[in-house]
């Protein structure tokens, strides 16, 4: 018979995993901020970003791309690398766990999508991809019940354990009348 490990131990794992994943998105939003000219618009990566995912991207998403982030491309850029550096910090201080897996993955399915779509052999083979799978597992599994600010939170929430019941036998003396009132 195999014993399978704790459930601290699958907190831990799951708690590592988290940390790798929030510090993956912090190192690529906190170069966003470091070095902002060579990212942000005009002449910063944003901008060729979007022009290959303008020539990549079909459907909606590039009507969304040619109506929505074209004409507020700087209010964009600033968003990818915020939403990037606060995902990263909710990963790795374990706050918001969930919230950051849920930004996590609508940031790398976007940047899929802007490349041409998720069954690609080159999305597949790319950070893009692991990062969305990294975040889902930060969105799905309770990976904040270790080792960070919501496990602090949910321990202290919970209600202390309620006393022991005791049993007490208190003597009462006989009854030597009715205890009703009689009836009229």
């Amino acid at each position: 018979m195999t014993i399978l490990p704790s459930s601290r131990t699958y907190a831990f794992w799951l708690a590592l995993v988290r940390i790798v994943t929030g510090v993956i998105w912090l190192a690529h939003g906190v170069s966003k901020f470091t070095n902002a000219s060579a990212f942000m618009p005009p002449s910063g990566a944003m901008s060729g970003f979007l022009q290959k995912a303008l020539t990549a991207s079909t459907g909606g998403y590039h009507t969304f791309l040619m109506t929505t982030v074209v004409p507020n491309i700087n209010l964009f850029a600033e968003l990818v690398r915020l939403g990037e550096v606060l995902v990263g910090v909710s990963l790795i201080l374990g706050a918001a766990t969930r919230l950051g897996g849920l930004v996590g993955v609508v940031l790398a399915v976007n940047y899929i999508a802007a490349k041409g779509g998720i069954f690609s052999s080159a999305t597949l083979q790319g950070l893009d991809f692991a990062t969305l799978v990294l975040s889902a597992v930060n969105l799905v599994l309770p990976t904040g019940r270790a080792i960070g600010v919501d496990a602090a939170f949910l321990r202290s929430r919970r209600s202390p354990a309620p006393a022991p019941v005791r049993v007490e036998f208190v003597p009462e003396p006989p009854l030597d009348r009715p205890t009703a009132p009689p009836n009229p």
